[in-house]
């Protein structure tokens, strides 16, 4: 699938500073695009996000949320979002996707070609996109996707 894009965040949350996708080589990287108003994306795409960090945590896999707005901009602030991760006990880094100009799809979800949220994006440790997944995923399924990429040696 080739090359991943590097992500355009705006604002970071649960983090002290900024992640980027090239500081990261050599790690795997799950990337969750979301909207706090995205009833499929509270229902089961964040909360499976948060299962992967809290049972990886041991591992070398990063997880960043990118809370990813392209409708309903005025409801969804950073404040707002500030709020949502604290109500829901997020504690996983969360960028904000940076807003385009004279688009509503910011930049990051531009870069992906995503359809929408929830979006799940496996990045490997060379940086390529090993599963780029739209919609509800069984956890089975991308436990398995993460758990094949941690066993993968860089190279």
């Amino acid at each position: 699938m080739g090359l991943a894009p590097e992500i355009a965040v705006s604002r970071w949350f649960n983090t002290s500073e900024p992640l980027s996708l090239s500081g990261l080589r050599g790690r795997p990287v799950l990337l969750h695009a979301f909207q706090m108003l995205c009833p499929g994306c509270v229902a089961h795409g964040t909360p499976q996000t948060q299962r992967a960090f809290d049972l990886f945590k041991n591992s070398d896999l990063e997880v960043i949320g990118l809370h990813t707005v392209f409708e309903h901009h005025a409801a969804m602030t950073p404040v707002s979002l500030q709020a949502f991760i604290h109500e829901y006990r997020l504690t996983f880094p969360i960028g904000v996707d940076e807003a385009a100009d004279g688009t509503p799809i910011p930049v990051t979800m531009g870069r992906y070609g995503m359809q929408g949220t929830p979006t799940s994006i496996l990045i490997g440790r060379a940086g390529n996109i090993v599963h780029h997944g739209f919609g509800q995923q069984s956890d089975m399924t991308l436990g398995a996707i993460i758990a094949a990429e941690l066993a993968a040696t860089n190279g």
